[in-house]
């Protein structure tokens, strides 16, 4: 358990070390409460028990593709989690791995029960039908002492608790829509990311969007200007305002627009929580983020959030799966 740890910098490891990674990497950089540690890609993963300096990571990923390469810290593996797990000491993960093929996290998990690992864990996973396969690793990772927060990017995640906050007012809820704007300049810096969203696509699924080479995407995105548009997506919003009790998921919907070669946002990202006071007026709360912020600001900053909220938990002796609406994200100084 986190306990023995209180008054000391969390450590933390990233697994993924592409856009969002990089990105979590940058934003743990100024912090004191966690410290970056650790960090695992395709090929190979670093590891520096007094922290890792995320200039010269990313330069070593950009330039070799690879944390392998990054001198003195860097080993080489096709093995690179289990192997983290076992050379490193980490209180907590974020899984900024992308979700493809839709069974990937929760093998993930797996390996990391399977090692006998304990601390922290979280994801800014999407899909519900992902959320669902994680619900039934729920007894295993409790009595694996893993405290486990899932969906706490930014949709799910930081949208869908301040739904879960904003339906406070009201004594019926009648629908929570969730509209995002994301503006990046490259859609190479990406990749996963991307391919996630065009999974959402009418003609595309999971599978499809994952095969697709990079030739292919870039060729999709010359047809619709760079300009992804989706709507209605299964998305873990749903399942996660569900099991707070707020509302049933068929009153959540979740849809926007992706802008992959300019990183103004094309539209402001915002949630609406319609539903009935206990007067019986009908009426609307809602949320918009500010343009300013990135998806890459929105998704780590309560990614991180969460995960120091999840490793008080830990340090109470109380294990299992959570998510975003369920709990108290806490600020990371």
């Amino acid at each position: 358990m986190i306990v023995d740890r209180v008054n000391q910098p969390l450590r933390i490891g990233v697994l993924g070390f592409g856009g969002l990674g990089q990105a979590a990497a940058r934003v743990l950089a100024p912090k004191s409460e966690m410290i970056w540690t650790a960090a695992a890609d395709q090929k190979g993963y670093a590891y520096c028990q007094t922290g890792l300096d995320v200039n010269t990571a990313v330069e070593a990923y950009r330039d070799r593709h690879s944390l392998g390469y990054l001198e003195p810290y860097g080993t080489f593996s096709n093995t690179s989690i289990q192997d983290l797990l076992t050379n490193a000491a980490v209180d907590g993960y974020f899984l900024a791995l992308p979700n493809l093929p839709n069974t990937f996290m929760a093998d993930v998990v797996r390996q990391f029960i399977r090692s006998g690992w304990q601390g922290v864990l979280v994801d800014a996973l999407k899909r519900t039908s992902a959320v669902e396969q994680l619900l039934e690793l729920r007894s295993e990772l409790q009595q694996a002492k893993i405290t486990y927060l899932t969906g706490c990017g930014a949709t799910p995640g930081l949208l869908t608790a301040a739904a879960a906050v904003a339906a406070q007012s009201f004594a019926e809820i009648h629908s929570v829509k969730i509209t995002f704007g994301v503006g990046i300049a490259n859609w190479e810096a990406y990749r996963a990311t991307i391919r996630e969203d065009i999974a959402h696509m009418p003609g595309y699924d999971v599978e499809r969007a994952r095969n697709m080479s990079d030739r292919e995407v870039a060729a999709l995105l010359d047809k619709t200007n760079g300009i992804l548009a989706l709507e209605n997506m299964e998305h873990a919003d749903d399942i996660m305002l569900e099991l707070a009790g707020i509302c049933g998921r068929d009153r959540v919907t979740v849809g926007g627009v992706v802008d992959t070669r300019n990183p103004k946002k094309p539209l402001s990202t915002n949630v609406k929580i319609t539903g009935r006071t206990f007067e019986g007026k009908i009426s609307t709360h809602t949320f918009t983020l500010g343009d300013e912020t990135s998806m890459a600001a929105n998704v780590c900053g309560p990614a991180f959030g969460y995960l120091k909220a999840g490793a008080a938990l830990n340090g109470r002796g109380i294990f299992g799966l959570f998510t975003a609406a369920e709990i108290m994200p806490q600020f990371v100084r």
